[in-house]
């Protein structure tokens, strides 16, 4: 990819910047599960079926696993990006082989295709 990011970082500060945020939030998310999971023990429902509170336990556990599934397949979408980087292929649309504009980038650096191939 040979344009300049329009905020002036670089493709990889700006996919460094965006793991980093990840990790963060999978951590964050962890330690929220783990503590949906604790006080769920601790309060004896280990049977949510018939606990009254069950069901919002078993709801808040499921949306935080959710969370954590969306961040660590985005995280793997970083990983992924970073290989493309280092490989050359970064900023080239895998469908049509075209570029992908910068500002697409910006706004997400792990984007894969370019705008019109997205909206396919």
């Amino acid at each position: 990819m040979t344009e300049s990011f329009p905020d002036a970082s670089s493709p990889a500060e700006a996919l460094r910047a965006e793991r980093v945020s990840t990790l963060e939030q999978i951590e964050a998310l962890t330690r929220d599960w783990e503590g949906i999971v604790e006080s769920s023990t601790q309060m004896g429902a280990v049977d949510d079926e018939h606990d009254p509170e069950g069901a919002t336990i078993a709801f808040e556990r499921a949306q935080v696993e959710s969370l954590l599934d969306q961040a660590r397949r985005r995280l793997t979408d970083l990983d992924q990006a970073v290989e493309r980087l280092r490989d050359g292929t970064y900023g080239t649309c895998e469908n049509c082989g075209g570029p992908i504009a910068p500002e697409r980038l910006v706004a997400r650096p792990a984007a894969r295709t370019c705008i019109a191939c997205a909206a396919r």
